[in-house]
Protein backbone atom coordinates (compact mmCIF):
# COMPACT_ATOMS: atom_id res chain seq x y z
CA UNK A 1 0.00 0.00 0.00
CA UNK A 2 0.82 3.66 -0.57
CA UNK A 3 1.49 4.28 3.12
CA UNK A 4 5.46 4.76 4.45
CA UNK A 5 4.56 3.24 7.58
CA UNK A 6 6.48 4.92 10.16
CA UNK A 7 6.54 7.63 12.32
CA UNK A 8 9.43 9.88 13.75
CA UNK A 9 8.80 11.28 16.64
CA UNK A 10 11.21 13.60 17.88
CA UNK A 11 11.60 14.73 21.44
CA UNK A 12 13.32 18.51 20.92
CA UNK A 13 13.89 18.87 24.73
CA UNK A 14 16.22 16.03 24.90
CA UNK A 15 17.00 16.17 20.95
CA UNK A 16 16.23 12.17 20.81
CA UNK A 17 14.23 10.47 17.72
CA UNK A 18 12.53 7.39 17.19
CA UNK A 19 10.95 5.82 14.82
CA UNK A 20 7.49 4.00 15.27
CA UNK A 21 5.46 1.80 13.27
CA UNK A 22 2.67 3.81 11.46
CA UNK A 23 -0.80 2.61 13.67
CA UNK A 24 -2.53 0.46 11.19
CA UNK A 25 -5.89 0.58 12.96
CA UNK A 26 -5.76 3.98 13.04
CA UNK A 27 -4.61 4.79 9.57
CA UNK A 28 -7.75 2.38 8.38
CA UNK A 29 -10.13 4.35 9.99
CA UNK A 30 -8.70 7.76 9.56
CA UNK A 31 -6.43 7.37 6.41
CA UNK A 32 -4.21 10.25 6.96
CA UNK A 33 -4.05 14.10 7.39
CA UNK A 34 -6.67 15.83 9.07
CA UNK A 35 -8.38 12.69 10.54
CA UNK A 36 -4.82 10.51 11.51
CA UNK A 37 -3.37 13.75 12.71
CA UNK A 38 -6.21 14.25 15.29
CA UNK A 39 -6.57 10.91 16.34
CA UNK A 40 -3.00 10.91 17.01
CA UNK A 41 -3.69 13.99 19.27
CA UNK A 42 -6.44 13.23 20.88
CA UNK A 43 -4.79 9.60 22.24
CA UNK A 44 -1.67 11.47 23.11
CA UNK A 45 -2.62 14.72 24.48
CA UNK A 46 -4.12 15.06 28.01
CA UNK A 47 -7.29 17.59 28.57
CA UNK A 48 -6.25 21.07 29.67
CA UNK A 49 -2.68 21.28 28.42
CA UNK A 50 -1.45 25.28 27.48
CA UNK A 51 -0.90 24.77 23.93
CA UNK A 52 2.12 27.33 24.26
CA UNK A 53 3.51 24.80 26.56
CA UNK A 54 5.73 22.17 25.83
CA UNK A 55 3.38 19.69 26.32
CA UNK A 56 1.04 20.41 23.55
CA UNK A 57 2.31 18.32 20.24
CA UNK A 58 2.73 19.31 16.93
CA UNK A 59 2.08 16.64 14.17
CA UNK A 60 2.81 16.85 10.47
CA UNK A 61 1.10 14.63 9.13
CA UNK A 62 0.65 12.97 4.73
CA UNK A 63 -2.10 10.97 3.20
CA UNK A 64 -2.69 7.46 1.22
CA UNK A 65 -2.00 10.13 -1.99
CA UNK A 66 1.65 11.76 -0.94
CA UNK A 67 4.12 11.74 -3.23
CA UNK A 68 1.72 9.82 -5.86
CA UNK A 69 0.39 10.84 -9.04
CA UNK A 70 -2.46 11.11 -7.61
CA UNK A 71 -3.70 14.87 -9.14
CA UNK A 72 -3.21 17.83 -6.61
CA UNK A 73 -2.30 15.88 -3.38
CA UNK A 74 0.80 17.22 -2.46
CA UNK A 75 -0.33 18.94 0.66
CA UNK A 76 1.02 18.27 3.94
CA UNK A 77 -1.42 18.14 7.37
CA UNK A 78 -0.29 19.96 9.98
CA UNK A 79 -2.56 19.14 13.69
CA UNK A 80 -2.21 20.65 17.16
CA UNK A 81 -4.23 22.51 20.18
CA UNK A 82 -4.55 26.32 18.98
CA UNK A 83 -3.56 28.84 20.96
CA UNK A 84 -5.94 30.97 19.65
CA UNK A 85 -8.93 29.39 20.24
CA UNK A 86 -8.06 26.19 22.30
CA UNK A 87 -9.76 23.74 19.95
CA UNK A 88 -8.34 21.41 18.40
CA UNK A 89 -6.45 22.74 15.20
CA UNK A 90 -5.08 20.90 11.54
CA UNK A 91 -3.95 22.93 8.80
CA UNK A 92 -2.92 21.90 5.43
CA UNK A 93 -0.07 23.73 3.20
CA UNK A 94 1.06 23.19 -0.31
CA UNK A 95 4.42 22.61 -2.22
CA UNK A 96 6.77 20.18 -2.17
CA UNK A 97 7.55 19.27 1.57
CA UNK A 98 4.98 16.83 2.50
CA UNK A 99 5.93 14.34 -0.87
CA UNK A 100 9.85 14.93 0.41
CA UNK A 101 8.82 13.68 3.79
CA UNK A 102 7.05 10.99 2.16
CA UNK A 103 10.17 10.12 -0.12
CA UNK A 104 12.43 10.25 3.25
CA UNK A 105 10.35 7.33 4.63
CA UNK A 106 8.07 9.17 7.03
CA UNK A 107 3.98 8.88 7.18
CA UNK A 108 4.31 11.14 9.94
CA UNK A 109 6.54 13.44 12.44
CA UNK A 110 5.56 14.39 15.83
CA UNK A 111 7.04 16.82 17.27
CA UNK A 112 7.11 17.13 21.48
CA UNK A 113 8.65 19.15 24.54
CA UNK A 114 10.91 22.32 23.90
CA UNK A 115 14.00 23.06 22.29
CA UNK A 116 16.63 24.48 25.08
CA UNK A 117 17.71 27.14 22.16
CA UNK A 118 16.76 28.47 18.92
CA UNK A 119 17.04 25.31 16.34
CA UNK A 120 15.85 23.72 13.08
CA UNK A 121 15.04 19.99 13.08
CA UNK A 122 16.98 18.26 9.52
CA UNK A 123 15.71 15.48 7.73
CA UNK A 124 17.17 13.09 5.28
CA UNK A 125 16.14 9.94 4.94
CA UNK A 126 17.62 8.06 8.34
CA UNK A 127 19.67 11.11 9.64
CA UNK A 128 17.56 12.85 11.76
CA UNK A 129 19.56 16.46 13.50
CA UNK A 130 18.41 19.12 15.92
CA UNK A 131 20.54 21.91 14.84
CA UNK A 132 21.31 25.36 15.92
CA UNK A 133 19.17 28.26 14.53
CA UNK A 134 20.87 30.91 16.25
CA UNK A 135 21.59 32.67 13.23
CA UNK A 136 18.07 32.39 11.90
CA UNK A 137 16.06 33.57 14.72
CA UNK A 138 14.71 36.82 14.40
CA UNK A 139 14.55 36.58 10.47
CA UNK A 140 11.77 36.16 8.16
CA UNK A 141 10.16 33.11 7.34
CA UNK A 142 11.27 33.41 3.91
CA UNK A 143 14.53 34.56 4.19
CA UNK A 144 14.93 31.23 6.83
CA UNK A 145 13.84 29.29 3.58
CA UNK A 146 16.62 30.81 1.88
CA UNK A 147 19.30 30.74 4.25
CA UNK A 148 18.80 27.04 4.95
CA UNK A 149 18.48 25.98 1.52
CA UNK A 150 21.48 28.32 0.92
CA UNK A 151 23.22 26.31 3.53
CA UNK A 152 21.80 22.66 3.02
CA UNK A 153 20.74 22.59 -0.54
CA UNK A 154 18.60 24.26 -3.32
CA UNK A 155 16.84 20.78 -3.21
CA UNK A 156 15.90 21.10 0.39
CA UNK A 157 12.22 21.71 1.57
CA UNK A 158 11.67 23.84 4.21
CA UNK A 159 8.12 24.73 7.05
CA UNK A 160 9.71 27.99 8.49
CA UNK A 161 8.13 30.69 10.94
CA UNK A 162 8.97 34.38 11.04
CA UNK A 163 8.89 36.97 14.09
CA UNK A 164 5.09 36.60 14.70
CA UNK A 165 5.87 32.82 15.48
CA UNK A 166 8.82 33.60 17.61
CA UNK A 167 7.02 36.21 19.41
CA UNK A 168 4.17 33.67 20.35
CA UNK A 169 1.43 35.88 18.45
CA UNK A 170 -1.63 33.38 17.95
CA UNK A 171 -2.41 34.76 14.90
CA UNK A 172 1.61 33.46 13.43
CA UNK A 173 1.83 30.91 10.46
CA UNK A 174 3.95 28.43 8.82
CA UNK A 175 5.44 29.47 5.66
CA UNK A 176 6.99 27.11 3.09
CA UNK A 177 7.94 26.91 -0.35
CA UNK A 178 8.25 31.33 0.18
CA UNK A 179 4.51 32.07 -0.53
CA UNK A 180 2.36 28.82 0.95
CA UNK A 181 1.05 29.11 4.26
CA UNK A 182 -0.46 26.53 7.04
CA UNK A 183 -2.19 29.79 9.00
CA UNK A 184 -5.07 29.93 11.35
CA UNK A 185 -5.29 29.56 14.66
CA UNK A 186 -1.83 30.10 15.50
CA UNK A 187 0.02 26.89 14.23
CA UNK A 188 3.55 28.86 14.13
CA UNK A 189 2.91 30.36 17.79
CA UNK A 190 3.44 26.41 18.51
CA UNK A 191 6.62 26.30 16.76
CA UNK A 192 7.88 29.32 18.14
CA UNK A 193 6.85 27.69 21.41
CA UNK A 194 8.89 24.51 20.78
CA UNK A 195 12.03 26.90 19.75
CA UNK A 196 11.84 25.54 16.60
CA UNK A 197 12.69 27.87 13.94
CA UNK A 198 12.24 25.21 10.75
CA UNK A 199 12.02 22.02 9.52
CA UNK A 200 13.99 21.29 6.53
CA UNK A 201 13.73 17.90 5.05
CA UNK A 202 14.95 15.92 2.07
CA UNK A 203 13.81 12.29 1.19
CA UNK A 204 15.53 9.84 -1.49
CA UNK A 205 13.04 6.65 -1.67
CA UNK A 206 9.83 6.39 -3.33
CA UNK A 207 6.22 5.37 -3.05
CA UNK A 208 4.88 2.05 -3.74
CA UNK A 209 1.54 0.56 -4.72
CA UNK A 210 -0.01 -2.84 -4.80
CA UNK A 211 -0.55 -2.81 -8.20
CA UNK A 212 1.25 -0.40 -9.95
CA UNK A 213 0.11 -1.06 -14.15
CA UNK A 214 -3.45 -0.54 -12.31
CA UNK A 215 -3.17 2.31 -10.30
CA UNK A 216 -1.38 4.47 -13.47
CA UNK A 217 -4.17 4.02 -15.49
CA UNK A 218 -7.10 4.51 -12.92
CA UNK A 219 -5.38 7.91 -11.91
CA UNK A 220 -4.85 8.76 -15.63
CA UNK A 221 -8.05 8.47 -16.66
CA UNK A 222 -9.46 10.24 -13.88
CA UNK A 223 -7.09 13.05 -14.74
CA UNK A 224 -8.43 13.30 -18.64
CA UNK A 225 -12.20 13.30 -17.48
CA UNK A 226 -12.44 14.85 -13.60
CA UNK A 227 -9.34 17.08 -13.25
CA UNK A 228 -8.62 18.74 -16.33
CA UNK A 229 -12.31 19.83 -16.65
CA UNK A 230 -14.00 22.89 -17.05
CA UNK A 231 -15.52 22.76 -13.58
CA UNK A 232 -11.92 22.76 -12.00
CA UNK A 233 -9.60 24.87 -14.68
CA UNK A 234 -11.05 28.11 -12.87
CA UNK A 235 -8.19 27.48 -10.46
CA UNK A 236 -5.68 28.00 -13.15
CA UNK A 237 -7.29 30.82 -15.26
CA UNK A 238 -8.79 33.08 -12.70
CA UNK A 239 -7.75 31.13 -9.49
CA UNK A 240 -9.83 32.95 -5.94
CA UNK A 241 -10.09 36.56 -6.40
CA UNK A 242 -12.88 35.64 -9.26
CA UNK A 243 -14.85 35.34 -5.93
CA UNK A 244 -14.87 39.15 -5.56
CA UNK A 245 -17.32 39.89 -8.48
CA UNK A 246 -20.11 36.90 -7.21
CA UNK A 247 -19.84 37.96 -3.29
CA UNK A 248 -20.01 41.30 -4.62
CA UNK A 249 -22.91 40.45 -6.93
CA UNK A 250 -24.57 38.38 -3.88
CA UNK A 251 -23.80 40.95 -1.09
CA UNK A 252 -21.97 39.04 1.06
CA UNK A 253 -18.06 40.74 0.25
CA UNK A 254 -17.24 41.82 3.84
CA UNK A 255 -16.56 45.43 3.89
CA UNK A 256 -15.61 47.98 7.00
CA UNK A 257 -15.70 45.00 9.76
CA UNK A 258 -18.67 43.21 8.21
CA UNK A 259 -20.91 46.72 8.21
CA UNK A 260 -21.67 46.39 4.71
CA UNK A 261 -21.89 43.57 2.01
CA UNK A 262 -20.67 45.37 -0.80
CA UNK A 263 -17.68 47.41 -1.50
CA UNK A 264 -17.62 50.12 -4.20
CA UNK A 265 -13.83 49.65 -5.22
CA UNK A 266 -14.10 45.99 -5.58
CA UNK A 267 -13.23 46.02 -9.38
CA UNK A 268 -9.96 47.65 -8.12
CA UNK A 269 -9.47 43.89 -6.47
CA UNK A 270 -11.43 41.38 -8.60
CA UNK A 271 -9.68 38.93 -11.27
CA UNK A 272 -8.89 40.98 -14.10
CA UNK A 273 -7.13 43.66 -11.72
CA UNK A 274 -4.95 40.83 -10.98
CA UNK A 275 -4.63 39.72 -13.74
CA UNK A 276 -2.87 42.98 -14.84
CA UNK A 277 -0.16 42.37 -12.04
CA UNK A 278 0.41 38.30 -12.81
CA UNK A 279 4.20 38.02 -13.32
CA UNK A 280 3.93 34.40 -13.36
CA UNK A 281 1.98 30.68 -12.46
CA UNK A 282 3.02 27.76 -9.91
CA UNK A 283 1.79 24.04 -8.59
CA UNK A 284 2.33 22.40 -5.84
CA UNK A 285 3.46 18.29 -5.89
CA UNK A 286 1.34 15.95 -8.38
CA UNK A 287 -1.09 19.40 -9.02
CA UNK A 288 -2.53 19.60 -12.67
CA UNK A 289 -4.31 22.86 -12.10
CA UNK A 290 -1.59 25.45 -11.07
CA UNK A 291 -3.78 27.65 -9.32
CA UNK A 292 -0.59 29.55 -7.49
CA UNK A 293 -0.42 33.10 -9.57
CA UNK A 294 2.71 34.96 -8.52
CA UNK A 295 1.59 38.79 -8.79
CA UNK A 296 3.97 41.83 -8.57
CA UNK A 297 3.85 45.71 -8.32
CA UNK A 298 5.91 48.03 -7.09
CA UNK A 299 8.61 47.11 -4.90
CA UNK A 300 6.14 43.60 -3.79
CA UNK A 301 5.46 40.17 -5.08
CA UNK A 302 3.53 37.48 -3.32
CA UNK A 303 1.78 34.45 -4.80
CA UNK A 304 -1.82 35.69 -4.78
CA UNK A 305 -3.44 37.79 -2.82
CA UNK A 306 -6.13 34.85 -2.78
CA UNK A 307 -9.38 35.78 -2.31
CA UNK A 308 -9.52 35.74 1.90
CA UNK A 309 -6.69 38.63 1.83
CA UNK A 310 -8.69 40.74 -0.61
CA UNK A 311 -11.82 40.47 1.26
CA UNK A 312 -10.56 40.69 4.46
CA UNK A 313 -7.64 42.44 3.95
CA UNK A 314 -9.13 44.55 1.31
CA UNK A 315 -12.79 45.59 1.22
CA UNK A 316 -12.80 44.89 4.97
CA UNK A 317 -10.72 47.56 6.17
CA UNK A 318 -11.99 49.50 3.25
CA UNK A 319 -8.50 49.39 1.34
CA UNK A 320 -9.10 50.40 -2.58
CA UNK A 321 -5.96 50.42 -3.21
CA UNK A 322 -4.65 46.76 -5.01
CA UNK A 323 -0.84 47.42 -4.62
CA UNK A 324 -1.19 48.36 -0.67
CA UNK A 325 -3.06 45.06 0.08
CA UNK A 326 -0.32 43.11 -2.41
CA UNK A 327 1.97 44.82 0.11
CA UNK A 328 -0.23 43.47 2.41
CA UNK A 329 0.17 40.36 1.95
CA UNK A 330 4.05 40.08 0.83
CA UNK A 331 4.54 41.46 4.63
CA UNK A 332 2.60 38.95 6.32
CA UNK A 333 3.84 36.57 4.69
CA UNK A 334 7.57 36.83 5.65
CA UNK A 335 6.69 37.51 9.10
CA UNK A 336 4.75 35.12 9.31
CA UNK A 337 1.14 36.35 9.91
CA UNK A 338 -2.24 35.01 8.49
CA UNK A 339 -3.63 37.52 6.42
CA UNK A 340 -7.58 36.10 7.46
CA UNK A 341 -6.81 37.23 11.17
CA UNK A 342 -4.74 40.23 10.69
CA UNK A 343 -7.18 41.56 8.09
CA UNK A 344 -9.95 41.11 10.70
CA UNK A 345 -7.98 42.52 14.04
CA UNK A 346 -6.78 45.59 11.87
CA UNK A 347 -10.30 46.42 10.70
CA UNK A 348 -11.80 46.07 14.00
CA UNK A 349 -9.05 48.60 15.38
CA UNK A 350 -10.53 50.57 12.53
CA UNK A 351 -13.80 50.08 13.89
CA UNK A 352 -13.37 50.99 17.29
CA UNK A 353 -11.31 53.88 16.58
CA UNK A 354 -14.41 55.58 14.14
CA UNK A 355 -17.03 54.58 17.31
CA UNK A 356 -14.96 56.56 19.84
CA UNK A 357 -14.22 53.40 21.90
CA UNK A 358 -10.22 52.71 21.38
CA UNK A 359 -7.97 54.91 19.52
CA UNK A 360 -5.35 52.72 17.80
CA UNK A 361 -4.72 55.60 15.09
CA UNK A 362 -6.11 53.53 12.48
CA UNK A 363 -9.18 53.91 9.84
CA UNK A 364 -11.01 52.61 7.13
CA UNK A 365 -9.56 53.06 4.20
CA UNK A 366 -5.95 54.28 5.35
CA UNK A 367 -3.65 52.75 3.17
CA UNK A 368 -0.70 53.52 4.70
CA UNK A 369 -1.32 52.94 8.80
CA UNK A 370 -2.98 49.96 7.51
CA UNK A 371 0.56 48.67 6.08
CA UNK A 372 2.03 49.71 9.55
CA UNK A 373 0.19 46.64 11.30
CA UNK A 374 1.79 43.57 9.93
CA UNK A 375 4.99 44.76 11.63
CA UNK A 376 3.41 46.03 14.74
CA UNK A 377 1.80 42.48 15.43
CA UNK A 378 4.97 40.21 14.50
CA UNK A 379 6.81 42.00 16.89
CA UNK A 380 4.49 43.08 19.55
CA UNK A 381 5.48 46.48 19.59
CA UNK A 382 2.98 49.97 19.99
CA UNK A 383 -0.74 49.27 18.94
CA UNK A 384 0.82 45.78 18.25
CA UNK A 385 0.53 44.81 21.38
CA UNK A 386 -2.77 44.90 22.06
CA UNK A 387 -3.63 44.19 17.86
CA UNK A 388 -1.92 40.63 18.49
CA UNK A 389 -4.09 39.26 20.46
CA UNK A 390 -6.57 38.72 17.93
CA UNK A 391 -10.22 39.90 17.78
CA UNK A 392 -11.85 37.96 20.67
CA UNK A 393 -8.99 38.90 23.24
CA UNK A 394 -9.37 42.49 22.19
CA UNK A 395 -12.98 43.01 22.28
CA UNK A 396 -13.05 41.78 26.24
CA UNK A 397 -9.83 43.85 26.90
CA UNK A 398 -11.24 47.63 25.26
CA UNK A 399 -15.17 46.40 24.01
CA UNK A 400 -16.90 45.75 21.09
CA UNK A 401 -18.09 42.39 21.76
CA UNK A 402 -21.37 42.61 19.62
CA UNK A 403 -19.25 43.44 16.22
CA UNK A 404 -15.81 41.34 17.35
CA UNK A 405 -16.09 39.13 14.18
CA UNK A 406 -14.99 35.41 15.20
CA UNK A 407 -16.28 32.06 16.53
CA UNK A 408 -14.56 30.49 18.75
CA UNK A 409 -12.05 32.98 18.97
CA UNK A 410 -10.56 32.59 15.23
CA UNK A 411 -11.91 35.72 13.10
CA UNK A 412 -14.26 35.30 10.69
CA UNK A 413 -13.04 34.49 6.59
CA UNK A 414 -14.46 36.21 3.44
CA UNK A 415 -18.42 35.35 3.58
CA UNK A 416 -20.74 37.46 5.38
CA UNK A 417 -23.05 35.15 7.19
CA UNK A 418 -26.10 37.38 6.55
CA UNK A 419 -26.25 36.82 2.74
CA UNK A 420 -25.59 32.58 3.76
CA UNK A 421 -27.29 31.11 6.57
CA UNK A 422 -26.04 28.08 6.06
CA UNK A 423 -22.59 29.68 6.19
CA UNK A 424 -23.18 30.81 9.48
CA UNK A 425 -24.01 27.61 10.76
CA UNK A 426 -20.89 26.24 9.12
CA UNK A 427 -18.98 29.11 10.88
CA UNK A 428 -20.89 28.39 14.17
CA UNK A 429 -20.36 24.56 14.39
CA UNK A 430 -16.34 24.60 12.85
CA UNK A 431 -14.54 22.51 14.68
CA UNK A 432 -11.77 25.24 14.34
CA UNK A 433 -13.41 28.55 14.75
CA UNK A 434 -14.90 30.26 12.06
CA UNK A 435 -13.79 28.69 8.83
CA UNK A 436 -15.08 28.34 5.36
CA UNK A 437 -12.92 25.21 5.01
CA UNK A 438 -15.23 22.77 7.07
CA UNK A 439 -18.31 23.41 4.87
CA UNK A 440 -18.88 26.36 1.85
CA UNK A 441 -22.60 26.11 1.77
CA UNK A 442 -22.29 30.21 0.08
CA UNK A 443 -21.72 27.80 -3.18
CA UNK A 444 -24.93 26.31 -3.02
CA UNK A 445 -26.34 29.51 -1.52
CA UNK A 446 -25.40 32.93 -2.48
CA UNK A 447 -23.35 31.77 -5.64
CA UNK A 448 -25.77 28.69 -6.18
CA UNK A 449 -29.44 28.24 -6.64
CA UNK A 450 -30.56 27.62 -3.57
CA UNK A 451 -32.42 30.06 -1.09
CA UNK A 452 -30.12 31.75 1.26
CA UNK A 453 -32.24 33.38 3.87
CA UNK A 454 -33.83 30.23 5.07
CA UNK A 455 -32.78 27.33 7.48
CA UNK A 456 -35.05 24.85 5.56
CA UNK A 457 -32.09 21.79 4.75
CA UNK A 458 -29.27 23.67 5.93
CA UNK A 459 -28.34 22.05 9.48
CA UNK A 460 -28.60 18.58 6.47
CA UNK A 461 -26.55 20.72 3.77
CA UNK A 462 -23.66 21.71 6.32
CA UNK A 463 -23.53 17.81 8.15
CA UNK A 464 -22.73 16.74 4.71
CA UNK A 465 -20.53 19.56 3.56
CA UNK A 466 -18.57 18.40 6.56
CA UNK A 467 -18.54 14.83 6.54
CA UNK A 468 -17.26 15.72 2.62
CA UNK A 469 -14.34 17.81 3.54
CA UNK A 470 -13.28 15.65 6.72
CA UNK A 471 -12.67 12.89 4.31
CA UNK A 472 -10.70 15.15 1.32
CA UNK A 473 -8.70 16.94 4.06
CA UNK A 474 -8.00 13.14 5.60
CA UNK A 475 -6.56 12.14 1.79
CA UNK A 476 -4.92 15.65 1.29
CA UNK A 477 -6.92 16.39 -1.33
CA UNK A 478 -7.05 20.16 -2.40
CA UNK A 479 -9.77 22.29 -1.79
CA UNK A 480 -10.11 23.29 -5.27
CA UNK A 481 -10.93 19.84 -7.13
CA UNK A 482 -14.62 19.06 -7.18
CA UNK A 483 -14.21 15.44 -7.25
CA UNK A 484 -17.37 12.96 -5.70
CA UNK A 485 -16.67 10.72 -3.17
CA UNK A 486 -16.96 7.67 -5.79
CA UNK A 487 -13.58 9.50 -7.69
CA UNK A 488 -11.94 9.67 -4.20
CA UNK A 489 -12.94 5.58 -3.32
CA UNK A 490 -11.66 4.62 -7.39
CA UNK A 491 -8.36 6.50 -6.38
CA UNK A 492 -7.66 5.25 -2.64
CA UNK A 493 -8.55 1.61 -3.82
CA UNK A 494 -5.74 1.84 -6.56
CA UNK A 495 -3.54 3.37 -3.81
CA UNK A 496 -4.26 0.73 -1.13
CA UNK A 497 -5.31 -2.60 -3.08
CA UNK A 498 -8.42 -2.93 -0.85
CA UNK A 499 -11.97 -1.79 -1.82
CA UNK A 500 -13.32 0.73 -0.45
CA UNK A 501 -16.54 2.39 -1.32
CA UNK A 502 -18.23 5.90 -1.03
CA UNK A 503 -19.96 4.60 2.34
CA UNK A 504 -16.84 4.13 3.70
CA UNK A 505 -15.50 7.81 3.00
CA UNK A 506 -18.78 9.27 4.16
CA UNK A 507 -18.89 7.16 7.73
CA UNK A 508 -14.65 8.06 7.58
CA UNK A 509 -15.68 11.84 7.33
CA UNK A 510 -18.29 11.50 9.88
CA UNK A 511 -16.03 9.76 12.63
CA UNK A 512 -13.51 12.85 11.65
CA UNK A 513 -15.95 15.29 12.52
CA UNK A 514 -16.91 13.31 15.64
CA UNK A 515 -13.46 12.99 17.16
CA UNK A 516 -12.80 16.59 16.66
CA UNK A 517 -15.66 17.68 17.99
CA UNK A 518 -14.90 14.90 21.55
CA UNK A 519 -11.42 16.48 21.14
CA UNK A 520 -13.56 20.17 22.11
CA UNK A 521 -16.21 18.57 24.17
CA UNK A 522 -13.07 17.30 26.61
CA UNK A 523 -11.83 20.91 26.50
CA UNK A 524 -14.71 22.26 27.65
CA UNK A 525 -16.39 23.53 24.46
CA UNK A 526 -20.19 23.19 24.02
CA UNK A 527 -23.35 24.88 22.41
CA UNK A 528 -22.49 28.11 24.25
CA UNK A 529 -19.60 28.61 22.00
CA UNK A 530 -21.52 27.52 18.75
CA UNK A 531 -22.02 31.05 18.53
CA UNK A 532 -22.30 34.28 15.96
CA UNK A 533 -21.49 37.75 16.81
CA UNK A 534 -24.26 39.51 17.74
CA UNK A 535 -24.03 42.03 14.42
CA UNK A 536 -25.23 39.14 12.32
CA UNK A 537 -28.29 39.08 14.33
CA UNK A 538 -29.03 42.54 14.95
CA UNK A 539 -28.10 44.71 12.56
CA UNK A 540 -29.20 44.75 8.64
CA UNK A 541 -26.84 45.08 5.88
CA UNK A 542 -27.60 48.48 4.07
CA UNK A 543 -26.80 47.82 0.24
CA UNK A 544 -26.83 45.44 -2.47
CA UNK A 545 -28.52 42.01 -2.89
CA UNK A 546 -28.63 41.58 1.28
CA UNK A 547 -29.95 45.19 1.50
CA UNK A 548 -32.26 44.99 4.85
CA UNK A 549 -31.11 41.39 5.74
CA UNK A 550 -29.71 40.11 8.78
CA UNK A 551 -30.02 36.35 10.38
CA UNK A 552 -32.22 35.95 13.02
CA UNK A 553 -31.46 34.50 16.61
CA UNK A 554 -33.97 32.22 16.89
CA UNK A 555 -34.31 31.08 13.27
CA UNK A 556 -30.09 30.42 13.86
CA UNK A 557 -30.91 28.82 17.20
CA UNK A 558 -33.41 26.25 15.33
CA UNK A 559 -31.04 25.85 12.66
CA UNK A 560 -27.93 24.92 15.56
CA UNK A 561 -31.02 22.42 17.17
CA UNK A 562 -31.79 20.82 14.22
CA UNK A 563 -27.93 20.08 13.35
CA UNK A 564 -27.58 18.53 16.48
CA UNK A 565 -30.42 16.06 16.38
CA UNK A 566 -29.22 14.68 12.65
CA UNK A 567 -25.50 14.53 13.98
CA UNK A 568 -26.89 12.16 16.99
CA UNK A 569 -25.54 15.39 19.93
CA UNK A 570 -27.29 16.58 22.96
CA UNK A 571 -28.74 19.78 23.40
CA UNK A 572 -25.60 20.86 24.48
CA UNK A 573 -23.82 19.89 21.59
CA UNK A 574 -21.68 16.64 23.09
CA UNK A 575 -21.71 13.50 20.88
CA UNK A 576 -24.18 10.73 22.72
CA UNK A 577 -22.45 7.47 23.51
CA UNK A 578 -24.11 6.10 20.78
CA UNK A 579 -22.75 7.89 18.25
CA UNK A 580 -19.48 7.93 19.47
CA UNK A 581 -20.03 3.86 19.74
CA UNK A 582 -21.36 3.59 16.18
CA UNK A 583 -18.51 5.22 14.90
CA UNK A 584 -16.19 3.42 16.51
CA UNK A 585 -14.26 6.25 18.68
CA UNK A 586 -15.25 4.72 21.65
Amino acid sequence: MSYAGKVLRVNLTTGDNRVEKLNEKWAHDYFGGKGLGIKYLYEELAPGVDPLSPDNKMILMTGPFTGTTVPVSGKLGIITKSPATGTVLDCSIGGHFAGELKFAGYDAVILEGKATNPSYLYIEDGLVEMRSAADLWGRGAQDTEVALRAKLSPEIKVLAIGPAGENLVTMSCITSELYRQAARGGVGAVMGSKNLKAVAVRGSGSISVPDISNFVATVKEIMRTDTLTDTNLWAFTDGTPMLMDLSQNTGILPTRNFQEGTFTAFENLNSDSLKKVRAGKKGCLSCALGCGNYSKTGRAAVEGPEYETLAIGGSNCGIEDLEGIIKFNDLCDNLGIDTISAGNVTAFAMELTEKGVKDFGLRFGDTAGYLQVPELIARRAGIGADLALGVKKLAQQYGGGEFAMHVKGLEFPGYEPRGSWGMGLAYATSDRGACHLRAWPVAEEAYGERDPFTIDGKAQLVMDMQHYNAVKFSLILCDFWALSLETMAQMLSAALGRSINEEDLRQAGERVVNLARQFNVREGFGKGEDILPERIFKETLKTGATAGKLLPREEFDNMLKEYYALRGWDENGRPSAQTLSKLGIV
